[in-house]
C-alpha cells in the first residue's frame, strides 16, 4: 500500500500552517479562547536564536495535514533527557489514516537516536478516542498525576513573591 502522506521535520514555510492548526486543535478542544499567541512568536521560538520546540508536520498531497510541537525534558530518575510532545494534532477529516502512528514513531525514532529515557504527553480525560490510541501504541495514562500550571497573572504574582 502506498502512503499518501509523508512526516518531516517543520521547516519556517510551515509555520502559519501549523498555526492554523493549533487554532483547530484548540477549537477540538473547545479552547479557542485561550490562544492568544501569533505566528510571529512560533516562528521565533521554532527558528529563532533561541530554539525552545521543535515541530513535525504531516504533509498530504502538498497540504499539511497535521502537526506535532515538542521540547527536551529531563528525568532526574532515569538521569536521562527525555522528549515531551506538547501537541499532536491531526485535521479530522484526515485521521484513521495512520497519520498519528507515524508521527509518534517519528518522535520515539528521536527518543532512541538522542538517548531518551522517555517519551511523553498529556492527553484530556474526556478524549477517550485518543486515550484508546495511545494506550494501543503502548502508552501508559498515569492516573496519580495531575499537571500544575501557572499562567497569566498569577505567574508574576509568584514571581513577586506574593503566591
Amino acid at each position: 500500500m502506498c502512503k499518501k502522506f509523508q512526516i518531516r521535520a517543520a521547516t519556517s514555510a510551515d509555520v502559519v500552517a501549523i498555526f492554523e492548526l493549533i487554532k483547530a486543535l484548540a477549537e477540538y478542544e473547545k479552547l479557542s479562547d485561550l490562544v492568544t499567541g501569533n505566528c510571529e512568536k512560533l516562528r521565533e521560538h521554532l527558528f529563532g536564536e533561541h530554539h525552545y520546540i521543535e515541530a513535525i508536520v504531516a504533509e498530504w498531497e502538498a497540504k499539511i495535514v497535521g502537526f506535532a510541537l515538542f521540547f527536551p525534558n529531563y528525568s532526574t530518575f532515569l538521569t536521562k533527557p527525555g522528549i515531551y510532545l506538547e501537541d499532536l494534532f491531526v485535521l479530522p477529516e484526515y485521521r484513521r489514516q495512520g497519520i498519528g502512528k507515524e508521527m509518534l514513531s517519528y518522535l520515539a525514532q528521536l527518543a532512541v537516536e538522542r538517548d531518551a529515557g522517555r517519551l511523553e504527553w498529556s492527553v484530556l480525560d474526556w478524549n477517550e478516542p485518543a486515550i484508546a490510541f495511545y494506550q494501543s501504541l503502548g502508552a501508559v495514562i498515569l492516573p496519580d498525576w495531575r499537571i500544575c500550571r501557572v499562567t497569566g497573572e498569577a505567574l508574576p504574582k509568584l514571581a513577586s513573591g506574593e503566591g
